[in-house]
């Protein structure tokens, strides 16, 4: 199922929309869809990884300070 959307674009955009559209051969309209999908993914992602952080944080799951030392230690001697 889809639905119709209006969106306002700035001049330039839509002339940069028209000239991909006409060389990959693919309606704006297409092109739009796929672009917010791919915004929208992305975004809901991120926000879920920053809560699930946020979860960890107020619960107090965090390294200590062994932890980041034996980290720093491992990336320091496989970075050189």
């Amino acid at each position: 199922m889809s639905t119709t959307m209006t969106v306002r674009l700035e001049d330039d955009v839509k002339d940069r929309l028209d000239v991909l559209a006409e060389a990959t051969q693919r309606s704006k309209s297409f092109l739009a869809a796929e672009a917010i999908r791919s915004y929208v993914e992305n975004n809901e992602w991120q926000i879920g990884e920053i809560q699930a952080a946020l979860k960890e944080a107020d619960a107090g799951d965090f390294a200590n300070d062994k932890d980041v030392t034996a980290l720093a230690k491992k990336w320091k001697v496989n970075a050189g």
